[in-house]
C-alpha cells in the first residue's frame, strides 16, 4: 500500500520545518521586536515581526479565534497532501509542491501554537514599496503552491 519511496517527501517537509524553526529561533533570540537592518540597501532587510494573522496579515486584529482556524486548516491541508503522496496519487512535481507546502504550513503552526502569532523576518522593498514580512515556511507554500499550479497546467485534463 504505501511505497517506501514515498517517504522522503516527507523528509522533505521535515528539512523545511527544521530550517524555518532555527531562522525563527535565530531572530527572535538575536533582534528585538521592530528591529530593522538592511541586507541590500534599497532592496531587502531582515526584520523581526509578529504576525498573528493569515498571509499579508489577514485577519491580523480578529481577537485570536483565527489562529485556532489556520492551524486547523494547516493540519487538514497536511494531511491531504501527505495521504495522497502515500497513495501514490500526487505526480513527482506535485509532490515537490506537497511536501514544501506541509512543511510550511506546519512550520507556520508550531509559531501559532508556540508563540500565539508567526514570526516573520524577511522585508522586501523599493523605495516607499514594501512587500509584506514573511519567513521560510511562507516561502515555502508560495514555491509549492507555484509548483502544484505548474503541474495543473501540465496536465489539463486531469
Amino acid at each position: 500500500m504505501h511505497d517506501v519511496r514515498r517517504w522522503p517527501w516527507f523528509g522533505i517537509a521535515l528539512l523545511i520545518i527544521v530550517s524555518d524553526q532555527l531562522a525563527k529561533l535565530y531572530f527572535n533570540g538575536t533582534y528585538q521586536y521592530g528591529e530593522t537592518r538592511a541586507v541590500i540597501p534599497g532592496l531587502f532587510n531582515f526584520t523581526l515581526i509578529y504576525n498573528p494573522g493569515a498571509a499579508f496579515s489577514f485577519l491580523a486584529d480578529a481577537g485570536g479565534w483565527q489562529k485556532h482556524v489556520f492551524t486547523v486548516l494547516a493540519f487538514a491541508v497536511s494531511g491531504w497532501l501527505g495521504w495522497n503522496i502515500l497513495r501514490g496519487h500526487f505526480s513527482c512535481l506535485m509532490r515537490w509542491a506537497a511536501a514544501l507546502i506541509m512543511g510550511g504550513a506546519l512550520g507556520n503552526v508550531i509559531d501559532r501554537m508556540a508563540y500565539g502569532h508567526v514570526v516573520d523576518f524577511i522585508q522586501v522593498y523599493y523605495h516607499d514599496w514594501y512587500y509584506p514580512a514573511f519567513n521560510l515556511a511562507d516561502s515555502a507554500i508560495c514555491i509549492g503552491a507555484a509548483l502544484m499550479v505548474l503541474d495543473s497546467l501540465r496536465k489539463p485534463n486531469r
